[in-house]
């Protein structure tokens, strides 16, 4: 059976299918489109992962990507899982890891739905790609573009923090500050993926996009030695990075390579959480928020795409989804800093917080086998850091041995020893 019939994209609700084309939405019932796999025509042994390529392609046989010579390759992929121990033991967790996609190429995981995405997008013969972003997919879909050799612009938020800005220019795409938030830019996006033919990877390729995210489950099998954790903690935005981490879950355990799908837990920010508070009040009907205020503007998205399917999936999977506040969130970046040596930007801190949020209320056990999803690097956000009152904050003092004694006079003996 040739790639082209083993995978299709097949509608979300209706279940009407559809070639590997350009398109979103089924026009039957106008619902999403998934890409689905004929995984009965495949047979893959455990054994065969050790002899792969080391990045997202080694899962190649479940990607869009029909012809291997239109993959884009920046080494995205098999990221740390490191055991947080002594995070672990101050939140109350006798087994907490981090899935850590700071290390990405471009220091976030929407390296991995970019790689794929820009490849499709050579597939299609398309040689300018876009994206709608808060920044960390801009950069992604940026440095991808680049070494595509195709042309790259992005519509963002005015407000997306500078840093984020400087990493997509220097990839060389074009921005273009929205005033606006998010899902106005968003509006916008999907007015000129329609009118312009613009290829925004994240709403005119949306099926291919999404599928690059769930190879972070694929790796959590690997790295747990084909036993899942009990449970992963993912911050939530959009949506999709819950439901694709699900969707690789589900195909490896059909697929015989597992035996059970872990339970999933999502995590918002306060003061942009439209799913949690969905969650909370035992309904499937979001309220959109249209002014997001939130210093993780990565997943301050108010009308998010895949909320009511996120909530399916946590309850598919007896999960939840937990909301943060901002202090907790600035507190999780300093803990995990201090006590992993991870720094991250406020998606990592709002996993971070909801698992301790769900560990002290019982909902995750203490002795469950816990992951947090770190999707973003803290280099994306430094200055938020500056806002912590905890931090100590740098002292001057004149260039002589006198005036250092002084300063660390009455702090810890080991200075002293």
């Amino acid at each position: 059976m040739g790639s082209e019939e083993r995978i299709r994209l097949v509608c979300r609700e209706c279940k009407e299918s559809y070639p590997l084309e350009r398109i979103t939405i089924c026009d039957q019932c106008l619902a999403p489109l998934d890409v689905e796999y004929e995984l009965g025509s495949l047979t893959i042994a455990k054994t065969s992962y050790e002899s792969r390529v080391k990045s997202i392609w080694r899962y190649s046989e479940l990607l869009p990507i029909l012809d291997r010579r239109h993959c884009v390759e920046l080494g995205v992929g098999l990221t740390p899982l490191v055991r947080a121990s002594n995070l672990g033991d101050s939140i109350g967790s006798s087994k907490l890891y981090l899935k850590n996609d700071t290390l990405n190429p471009t220091l976030s995981f929407k390296d991995r739905p970019a790689e794929v995405a820009v490849s499709k997008a050579l597939e299609f013969g398309d040689r300018v790609v876009s994206c709608v972003s808060t920044g960390n997919l801009a950069a992604a879909v940026a440095a991808h573009a680049a070494k595509a050799k195709l042309e790259a612009y992005v519509l963002a938020p005015f407000d997306i923090e500078p840093e984020k800005i400087s990493q997509i220019l220097a990839y060389g795409a074009e921005v273009i500050s929205v005033s606006g938030t998010y899902d106005d830019a968003n509006r916008l996006a999907t007015l000129a993926s329609y009118e312009l033919g613009w290829n925004i990877v994240n709403v005119t390729s949306r099926p291919y996009y999404v599928e690059g995210s769930k190879t972070i489950a694929f790796e959590l099998c690997e790295q747990f030695g084909w036993n899942p954790p009990d449970n992963v903690i993912i911050p939530v935005a959009s949506g999709a990075l819950l439901r694709a981490i699900h969707r690789g879950f589900e195909q490896f355990r059909d697929l015989d390579l597992i035996d059970s799908v872990p339970r999933l837990f999502g995590a918002q920010a306060e003061g942009c959480s439209p799913i949690a508070a969905a969650f909370k009040e035992g309904v499937s009907t979001l309220r959109p928020v249209e002014a997001p205020k939130t210093i993780a503007k990565s997943i301050a998205i108010g009308d998010p795409a895949d909320g009511r399917y996120v909530l399916e999936t946590v309850r598919q999977t007896s999960g939840s989804v937990e909301a943060v506040s901002d202090s907790e969130i600035l507190a999780a970046i300093v803990e995990l800093g201090r006590s992993e040596g991870v720094f991250v930007e406020p998606a990592g801190g709002v996993a971070v917080a909801a698992a301790r949020k769900l560990i002290h209320k019982g909902i995750i056990p203490k002795d469950d086998t816990t992951v947090c999803c770190i999707t973003g690097n803290g280099l994306k956000t430094p200055e938020l850091i500056l806002h912590e009152p905890s931090l100590t904050r740098p002292a001057t003092i004149s260039p002589d041995l006198g005036a250092l004694k002084e300063l660390l006079k009455g702090r810890s003996p080991l200075l002293h020893a």
